[in-house]
């Protein structure tokens, strides 16, 4: 097992006497058991696997001991260092927000649907004051500091048998704790379950979030319901009267919805905040806690789970710098301090990602569920702005074609004006005789045709530009319609294909006289040898 750590395990049965044992009872003794059901039996052999603590010098294994650096030693007594709280493990969502989401991180503490602190049932609240929260805090952290000895016991040294076979089961435990999944018998009439959040879980990593902005002033809190976007959509305004209903009906509070997202697993989260209206004074919205914690109560929240179809309710609250600093300081429970500290240094965008932690597959394939409905959502959006985009683009060229239209038609109406007003003009100067300001405006009209009709000026280098145009179209039409250019270097290889042919043809052409030469030798030696017969 070099996967999970720790030294080789020493072979089940090393000493044990022979038995008919059918599970983990049978193992050393000489009567006959049946796995769990049998835990008071006698010793009959001494123990070879060493019952000491696992971990320690007695034990024949090494695993997790002091060594181990997951926040256990030899004893499993220490507690382990939490994230922010008072709680001891990470809850069944470390990531409940979802990837990529405004929402608060969910599940850090032991509460079922809580924030960061360590009651059950309010975000960063308090219920009945501070000394009911110490009080709380307290209970917690004695609840955690069992829970983590009868933990450290059953991967240690579980007392079942008084023998080796105590040793076995301590290692059976210690596979079980590292999968993150069984029961672990630490007595013969005790066990603690297993799940990824235990310390000793080895599937766990950090991942990134987007670092939640909303205030507690802002007072959003989301309802996850068990349906679809679609149908919360269509019936929105049934939600809300619900909503409203549940809150006592008071005419002074108004259920408004901030948005309603789809979530992975067909199902919707609904963003609403509560705005007061008292009678005097400008209206309010409720604070995120207090909202948070009036829905969590057992029967307002039992109402909401019926009436709404809803699954869980988040607090949609931000942290303070006080807060993001304790967190970060603080490692988890069952993350490792260096691999933390190294999650905070490979941030790529410390400003607005957060590292969080994600125990279990469980975890894992509901990140990559919000993963890839992000990214669905963002393909949706990039689709719109292109769809969007290409409208703006058809509706431009329409209107450069409107303007250029109106453009013709505005000068067509100039000069059709410009008739009418020379028509005009004539018929209001008919019988007058021509003033002053008029014969000075004829000689400017006389002097400006003058410059134009003159050779060396525009009219003569219009003719003289008009005479090039038809001599260049007299050109074009009498030369061949292609022309051909070719490149210096296709010039030089055709240059040197064509050499290389000649010089084959030459050297067909000597092969062919000499092979000519020869016939006509033997041609002479023949006629000669007849000639002497």
């Amino acid at each position: 097992m070099a996967f999970f750590g720790g030294a080789a395990p020493t072979p089940f049965g090393a000493t044990a006497t022979t038995s008919t044992s059918t599970g983990f009872g049978g193992f050393g003794t000489q009567n006959q058991s049946t796995g769990f059901g049998l835990f008071n039996q006698t010793k009959t052999t001494a123990p070879t696997f060493g019952t000491g603590s696992f971990g320690t010098a007695t034990g024949a294994t090494t695993g997790f001991g002091a060594s181990t650096g997951f926040g256990l030693g030899g004893t499993a007594t220490t507690q382990p260092t939490t994230g922010f709280g008072t709680s001891t493990g990470f809850g069944a969502a470390p990531a409940a927000g979802g990837f990529g989401t405004g929402t608060a991180f969910k599940g850090f503490g032991t509460g079922a649907a809580t924030g960061f602190g360590a009651t059950a049932a309010t975000g960063f609240g308090t219920i009945g004051g501070p000394q009911l929260q110490a009080q709380q805090q307290q209970q917690a952290q004695q609840a955690q500091q069992s829970s983590l000895e009868l933990l450290g016991t059953a991967v240690t040294l579980p007392q079942i048998y008084g023998d080796e076979r105590d040793a076995i089961i301590a290692k059976w435990n210690q596979l079980q704790a590292y999968w993150g999944t069984g029961k672990g018998f630490y007595s013969s009439n005790g066990f603690v379950n297993f799940t990824p959040d235990n310390p000793y879980c080895r599937f766990k990593a950090v991942g990134y979030n987007r670092l939640p902005r909303s205030r507690n002033e802002d007072g959003l809190v989301s309802i996850v319901i068990k349906k679809k976007e679609s149908e919360v959509t269509a019936q929105q305004q049934q939600v809300v009267d619900q909503l409203f209903k549940i809150l006592g009906s008071k005419p002074h509070l108004s259920v408004c919805v901030e948005g309603i997202k789809t979530l992975p697993d067909d199902k919707t989260e609904l963003v609403i905040y509560i705005l007061e209206r008292p009678a005097s004074g400008p209206a309010k919205r409720i604070t995120a806690s207090e909202l948070f914690q009036f829905l969590n109560t057992p029967n307002i929240k039992q109402q909401i789970t019926t009436q709404l179809a809803a699954e869980d309710i988040w607090q949609k609250t931000g942290f303070t710098s006080e807060q993001l600093k304790v967190y970060l300081e603080n490692p988890p429970a069952g993350i490792h301090p260096f691999i933390w500290e190294q999650a905070k240094l490979d941030n790529p965008d410390q400003e607005n990602l957060i590292p969080v932690p994600v125990v279990g597959f469980n975890a894992l394939q509901q990140r990559m569920k919000h993963q890839e409905q992000q990214t669905k959502a963002h393909q949706q959006r990039l689709d719109m702005i292109a769809n969007e985009l290409q409208q703006f683009q058809q509706k431009q060229n329409n209107m450069m074609s409107k303007m250029d239209e109106y453009k013709r038609k505005h000068i067509e109406l100039s000069h059709r004006l410009l008739q009418v007003v020379v028509k005009q003009e004539i018929f209001r100067k008919m019988g007058y005789a021509i003033q002053a300001d008029e014969e000075q405006l004829r000689v400017h009209l006389e002097k400006t045709q003058a410059e134009l009709n003159h050779p060396t000026q525009f009219k003569g280098r219009l003719n003289e530009l008009m005479s090039q145009i038809r001599m260049q179209n007299h050109l074009a039409g009498n030369r061949a319609d292609f022309s051909y250019q070719m490149d210096p270097s296709l010039q030089q290889e055709i240059k040197q294909l064509l050499k290389q042919q000649q010089d084959g043809l030459k050297h067909l052409i000597q092969i062919v006289k000499d092979d000519s030469h020869d016939l006509q030798l033997m041609e002479q030696s023949l006629q000669e040898s007849s000639h002497r017969r």
